[in-house]
């Protein structure tokens, strides 16, 4: 990524061809330059200069040179890194259940986390039709549309969870009881399709609003993120953040023997080095490696 933005590359190019923000683009470039400053040294770059891209293109081969004697140390306690366990997740829902004013829909969000490494606002954006089919059953291999992935591409969706089955047929009977986003009463389990997924607690889908410069296409959800905080504060688990869960889920993908073009088909994430930049995988020890051969 660093590499692309010295050479001229927008941002916004870099984040469509890895399939990610453009301001998780920003804040790696950013994050890595400012390290290769501080670790190797830029001739000509001090720590406080990373933070300007004009300034980072200008020192184009000083920053590839200090790239080439750059050896990265991983960080520990980084709370991006956290795995939540199972146990722990159980642990979440039981406490959501008894302190959320709205506990049927809460619970369903986050299994939804979990089960599908979505991004919130992605999640925010999910329609009734995208996650069942007309008859009532769940749409198993799903699609997240173009219009509502980060990115702006289309990518597959599994609905594979059981616990997600449960939650989200509770909270939809409650939806219906509410009579928020009422359909045909044959069809769609009585609601409306083209409604969201999720709504607020008066029927409403969670509000998106754009912001940056026009073009840019960014959008903001801010009800969501909202929610999502107070799940993890009523949830009580030590450290955990929507961007945990998504190591969560890679590293429940890695253990099930997922390679990183599968991962990335998950999270939406195109390019393999971004999976592994991203997302490294664990590596065990040589000592447990060699221990007991034979």
């Amino acid at each position: 990524m660093l590499k692309a933005v010295i050479e001229g590359r927008t941002y916004e190019a870099v984040a469509a061809e890895f399939g990610i923000t453009r301001t998780a683009v920003e804040r790696r470039v950013k994050g890595i330059a400012a390290r290769l400053s501080k670790e190797v040294g830029v001739e000509g770059l001090s720590e406080g200069g990373t933070a300007f891209v004009r300034r980072l293109r200008h020192k184009r081969d000083a920053i590839l040179f200090a790239l080439e004697r750059f050896e990265p140390q991983p960080r520990c306690g980084e709370r991006s890194c956290r795995v939540v366990s199972a146990e722990e997740i159980a642990q979440a829902v039981h406490r959501i259940r008894g302190r959320s004013a709205h506990p049927a829909r809460d619970i369903a969000l986050l299994y939804m986390l979990f089960a599908t490494g979505a991004r919130p606002l992605e999640i925010a954006r999910l329609e009734l039709r995208d996650y069942l089919n007309a008859d009532g059953s769940v749409r198993r291999e799903s699609e997240l549309r173009a219009d509502a992935t980060i990115t702006g591409k289309s990518r597959p969706v599994f609905f594979a969870s059981s616990k997600l089955d449960d939650a989200l047929s509770t909270y939809l009977r409650v939806r219906a009881e509410c009579g928020h986003g009422i359909g045909n009463p044959s069809l769609f389990r009585g609601l409306d399709p083209d409604s969201r997924l999720f709504l607020t607690a008066t029927g409403e889908g969670f509000q998106i609003t754009p912001y940056g410069e026009p073009g840019q296409h960014r959008f903001l959800c801010r009800p969501i993120l909202e929610t999502y905080r107070k799940l993890f504060r009523y949830a009580d688990v030590a450290g955990a953040t929507a961007l945990s869960v998504r190591h969560t889920v890679v590293a429940r993908l890695y253990d099930r023997g997922a390679d990183e073009e599968q991962v990335g088909l998950v999270l939406g994430i195109s390019d393999r080095s971004a999976v592994r930049e991203l997302f490294p995988r664990s590596r065990a020890t040589m000592a447990s490696l060699v221990d007991e051969l034979i």
